[in-house]
């Protein structure tokens, strides 16, 4: 298991909706609140992803997957108010979109390693399931939605690859400190058994180095001490067991690596900022991910002058 693994465990599709209809200019895809990540792939046609909080609007063509981060509502519109030459809208298009509720810190830590919209062409494994996707949406055999959905989730997985390996991008040091050969390993060390009594010299012993050649090599790449990852990754874990139900304090601690639970208190205060029952005490986001497309909103524009 590497980080990568850990960030994406959970995070799945949930009644991905397939805008079967052609939609002809001019339309709206108004999509709803409270998903903290979408995933648009349009089949046919082109379209525009406008943030309601603001910022440039973004093209999306056929070939292209775009990941949309939330929790604010967006849309997928023919016409982006930029004038007549934005271009590429005047055609139909249909459009699958899935989204997304991330449950628990974990995964919120790649989260906020993406910008806001991440526009993704399909130049390589992606490609392949575009059809493969098309042609379970237009069948009839049972249950084709939950095939379409796990489908979307694989394509989710493959676009954040590309996304953080095309040139220009700036993908979370740890993303790159995996390929490394002498962190990734104790990275992946410390992600499968964070419970573990990890201490420098054990985690040299899995990089294959010495010690000091370890530290320095790790700083250099992740910006941090070895032990201090460690103490936020094990937090982070943490914070999403504590949301378990029947899970004490106690058995939390012992699941990220203290023996003591005063100690873990402690550790966890310190780099949360609030002790395990607070943080226990904060309210729950809710469970229920609405439809990703709140409503279709046809002919909702003049249109645009030729």
């Amino acid at each position: 298991m590497d980080p990568f693994d850990d960030l994406l465990r959970g995070v799945r599709a949930n009644g991905a909706v397939f805008a079967g209809s052609v939609l002809t200019p001019p339309w709206t895809l108004r999509f709803a609140e409270d998903a903290y990540l979408t995933l648009c792939v349009p089949l046919c046609g082109m379209g525009w992803i406008v943030r309601d909080d603001g910022g440039e609007p973004q093209p999306l063509r056929t070939g292209e997957a775009a990941i949309v981060r939330g929790p604010e509502p967006f849309a997928f519109t023919d016409d982006p108010g930029t004038g007549p030459d934005a271009g590429g809208g005047d055609g139909p298009a249909m459009l699958l979109a899935g989204a997304y509720r991330v449950p628990g810190e974990v995964p919120r830590r790649l989260l906020r390693a993406l910008p806001p919209v991440a526009v993704v062409p399909d130049e390589h494994d992606c490609a392949a399931m575009r059809g493969y996707l098309e042609a379970q949406l237009t069948t009839g055999l049972p249950g084709r939605q939950i095939v379409v959905d796990r489908l979307l989730d694989w394509l989710l997985v493959c676009t954040l690859r590309q996304w953080f390996d095309r040139p220009g991008a700036a993908p979370p040091a740890w993303y790159l400190a995996l390929g490394d050969d002498v962190v990734g390993p104790a990275l992946r060390a410390m992600h499968d058994a964070p419970e573990r009594a990890w201490a420098l010299p054990s985690l040299a012993a899995v990089a294959g180095v010495s010690r000091s050649t370890f530290a320095k090599r790790f700083q250099a790449l992740l910006g941090e001490p070895p032990l201090t990852y460690l103490t936020e990754w094990r937090m982070a874990l943490a914070a999403d067991l504590l949301s378990e139900p029947g899970m004490t304090v106690a058995a939390v601690a012992r699941r990220v690596g203290y023996a003591d639970p005063f100690g873990f208190s402690t550790a966890f205060k310190r780099v949360r900022g609030v002790s395990p029952s607070a943080h226990r005490a904060e309210p729950e986001p809710s469970s229920v991910l609405p439809s990703p497309v709140a409503r279709l909103a046809r002919a909702s524009k003049p249109a645009r002058e030729k």
